[in-house]
This record gives C-alpha cells, sequence and structure tokens, in this order.
C-alpha cells in the first residue's frame, strides 16, 4: 500500500472540511444569518444571493436544498471509515449495538428539537437528525454487499418512492399542497401535517444519500488510484445529476426538496459527488492541507453536538447575549439595525465556531 493510500485510510482532511463546512452553513442559520441577511438585501443587488439561503418553495433547486443531502452523503462517506476503526477493535454485533443505539439516540434528539421549536410537547417527525436515523439504519444494513447491489437497492427506493406517490394520487402526484403520499402517512403517523409540506417518509428516497455515501467511502478506502477514484466520481455525479435535471425538465417528475422527489434526490446526489471529488482533488490528493482550512474542519469534529447545542440554547440564548454589546456598542454610531442584527448573527456564529475550535484544541469530542 502506499504511504498516500495509509494516509486516506486513517483520515480524510477533505471530508473533515466537507462535513466542517456543511454543518458551519447549519449553525450560521441558527445564528440568524440567513434571515438577518436577506431582510438587509431585500431590493438590492444581492437579493437573489439571499434567496439562495432558503428552501425553495417547491418546484426548483436552490444552495440551501442541498444542505441536508450533503449531511446524509457525508455520513455515509465516514461510515466505511467507522466501521473499519471499530471492527479493529470490537466485534460485528458491537458495531451494530453502537449503530442501533445511535439511530435511537438521532432520533430521539430529533423528536425533541421539535418540542423546543414548538415550546410544548409535540410528536414531529420532520427534523434532519429523525431522518438520518432511518437513512443510517438503511444504509448500514446493506453495506456488507457490493457497491453494484448497494447502488441497485438506492435506485429500487427511488422506484418504490414514484411508485407510492402516483399511485395514491394518479392525477397530481406532486402537486404542491397536502395530498400526497406523504402527508397521508404523516396523517397516519403523527395525526397532522406540515404547513410548509415537509413529510415524514422523505427518509426513503434520501436513504439513497447516505448510500451513494457508503459507497464512495468504500472507493476511497480501495487500493484504486486517486485518479480513477476522480474520474468515477465525475462520471457518477455527473450523470446522477443530468438525470435528476432531465427528469425535472422533461416533465417526469419534478424537483422538489420538501417531499424529496426522486429527481431531487438525483440531482442533489450528484452535486454531492461531485462536491466531494472537488474536496478530495484540491485537498488530498493535491495535498493542500491548509490551516486556514481547519476553520471548517473543526465544526465537523463535534458536528451533531454544535447542530443540537445552536438550534436549542445557542439560539436562545446567545442571540439575545450577542445584541447587549453590537446594539449597544452599534447603534449610537447611527448604524441601522438590520446591518447590526446582520453583525450580531455574526458574533453569535463565531462563538459558536470557537465553542467547537476549543473542544478540538483539548481533544473533547461528543460522540453518538
Amino acid at each position: 500500500m502506499s504511504q498516500f493510500a495509509e494516509n486516506v485510510s486513517k483520515r480524510l482532511f477533505s471530508l473533515d472540511v466537507f462535513r466542517g463546512l456543511t454543518m458551519f452553513l447549519l449553525v450560521a442559520e441558527a445564528a440568524g444569518f440567513h434571515h438577518n441577511f436577506s431582510e438587509l438585501a431585500e431590493g438590492t443587488l444581492f437579493s437573489g444571493l439571499a434567496h439562495q439561503l432558503h428552501h425553495h418553495p417547491w418546484n426548483g433547486l436552490r444552495f440551501w436544498d442541498l444542505i441536508q443531502p450533503f449531511f446524509m452523503f457525508i455520513v455515509g462517506v465516514a461510515m466505511p471509515f467507522s466501521l473499519r476503526k471499530r471492527l479493529s477493535r470490537g466485534s460485528r454485533s458491537e458495531v451494530t449495538n453502537h449503530i442501533l443505539r445511535r439511530c435511537f439516540l438521532l432520533f430521539w434528539f430529533g423528536v425533541l428539537l421539535h418540542c423546543v421549536y414548538s415550546h410544548a410537547l409535540v410528536w414531529e417527525l420532520w427534523n434532519v437528525l429523525v431522518q438520518l436515523a432511518f437513512t443510517i439504519l438503511i444504509a448500514y444494513a446493506i453495506m456488507n454487499l457490493s457497491n453494484n447491489t448497494q447502488i441497485g437497492i438506492s435506485v429500487g427506493l427511488l422506484v418504490l418512492t414514484e411508485i407510492l406517490y402516483r399511485a395514491y394520487n394518479p392525477e397530481a402526484p406532486y402537486a404542491q399542497g397536502h395530498d400526497s403520499f406523504g402527508s397521508y402517512i404523516d396523517m397516519l403517523v403523527m395525526g397532522k401535517i406540515n404547513d410548509d409540506y415537509w413529510v415524514f417518509v422523505n427518509f426513503i428516497p434520501t436513504a439513497a444519500h447516505t448510500i451513494w455515501g457508503v459507497v464512495c467511502g468504500r472507493m476511497l478506502l480501495s487500493q484504486t488510484s486517486a485518479s480513477e477514484k476522480l474520474k468515477s466520481f465525475l462520471i457518477w455525479g455527473t450523470v446522477i445529476l443530468a438525470l435528476g435535471f432531465a427528469m425535472d425538465l422533461l416533465h417526469i417528475t419534478p424537483i422538489v426538496k420538501r417531499i424529496a422527489t426522486s429527481s431531487f434526490t438525483l440531482a442533489s446526489g450528484g452535486i454531492a459527488i461531485l462536491v466531494l471529488a472537488l474536496f478530495y482533488w484540491t485537498i488530498d490528493v493535491k495535498n493542500n492541507h491548509k490551516n486556514w482550512l481547519k476553520v471548517f474542519s473543526v465544526v465537523g469534529t463535534n458536528s451533531i453536538f454544535i447542530y443540537l447545542f445552536a438550534e436549542t440554547v445557542g439560539a436562545q440564548w446567545f442571540r439575545g447575549f450577542g445584541k447587549i454589546w453590537t446594539e449597544g456598542l452599534l447603534a449610537p454610531l447611527g448604524i441601522s439595525e438590520q446591518v447590526i442584527m446582520v453583525i450580531n448573527a455574526l458574533f453569535v456564529l463565531f462563538i459558536f465556531w470557537y465553542i467547537t475550535y476549543f473542544l478540538d484544541k483539548h481533544k473533547i469530542y461528543f460522540k453518538v
């Protein structure tokens, strides 16, 4: 095995940066940046950029629609690395117990987050952590199979999604509204429907993101040369991306993030693979382990912790705490309230980042 391959098998810095950047963007939303920047940018040249920081209302694809697919895909990429490490220290049954425990905790963390959002005890299963709990279980259950078999199963999940939605509402399976298979299941499971059209069964098609991540992770761990890995990522990422957009443009299945249509899953999954290829090539293959990249990588070292922290006490405490200083210092200078709120969001984001930096520096990692 080459020295490069040995290094990859131990740690993939590009994956750390990819995960960290994704989590950085997630906690930036919790810090209030997206909302406050959108208010400041309204009616300006930056309004289009601000729209990219929010989910598309229905048929279409914005940058922010890619964050959850990135998160689920990255988890999949990391699974072969984690599995290899854990099997070197324990048995398969111990690893399985760990996965089951992790998914159980992720599920209930996701449920509890909705209680925090609602300031009441609620039974809502739309959070990304709930979705991730199911996609990890599905990906782990089949990750010992060949890559081709795993890909075949992921395609089967997309076909199943198409069948379920079209069978439930043949006339308008993907029309905006609540008359869809996803909403039907929500009423059965939760007795309620999400006002913004998110549905619980999104984990069925988006399990493909985690499965494709596992396949990519296995390729990165393989003895194949870096050029061959990149070639596979570029080809398959482009094909999947093109197929997703073709389904939308040909009016076969619209790209809709909120109900995770098969075309959305394909398009976003293709982009995720291409972004992984970009990070892998620029950082690991070119050996550009720049110190400034650690600004993002440290956020990924405690990804679940900082997400939970930012979405709960972080958002509730630090936004108000930050405003004491930003408003107190900047308002007397005549700076507008909108600008102050953007600066406050950046200040809160810095606090979130520094927490992850401090934890990483002291080798403190919260494992789920």
